[in-house]
């Protein structure tokens, strides 16, 4: 399983495609915060809930001073359906191969219906304007995880 990131260590540097199949890079984020959350697949609806509120609250974050990439191992087609059919404006990118999905600890064992499995661990990042890692929230869950994450950045 891959090492769990904690405040303080750098935010491992990362281009994937987004939806468009466009390069979105971190290092194009520096000098923002940026939100890096990590969800399992497109379309189901823990991540359609959890897209949505980050899209209802992108204005918010916005204006706090945070970017938002949604990073999961889906195909960019499958991304652009995602975006069109629920009206997103969160930049959501792709990891197939999870290379990024492992270098942020988002990726390993997890529980699911009492069995355990490995899978996409819903995840969310917090990097600061030089690339550390201010929050590392995992396990999260996809409802009221906009919210709490709100308070905690005291947004």
């Amino acid at each position: 399983m891959a090492t769990r990131l904690a405040p303080g260590d750098t935010a491992p540097d990362f281009t994937l495609p987004d939806a468009d199949g466009k390069p979105v890079s971190l290092a194009d984020h520096r000098g923002r915060r940026t939100i890096v959350y990590f969800y399992p697949s497109a379309m189901t609806p823990g991540c359609t809930k959890q897209a949505c509120d980050f899209t209802d609250n992108l204005d918010v974050l916005a204006a706090a001073g945070y970017d938002v990439i949604g990073v999961s191992p889906d195909k960019p087609e499958k991304l652009a359906k995602f975006r069109e059919k629920e009206s997103l404006k969160v930049t959501l990118v792709s990891d197939p191969d999870r290379t990024v999905l492992d270098a942020y600890g988002a990726y390993g064992e997890k529980s699911s219906y009492g069995r355990t499995i490995m899978g996409v661990i819903r995840s969310t990042i917090v990097v600061d304007e030089t690339g550390k890692v201010s929050h590392a929230f995992y396990n999260v869950r996809a409802t009221g995880h906009v919210a709490k994450l709100l308070r905690d950045l005291e947004v």
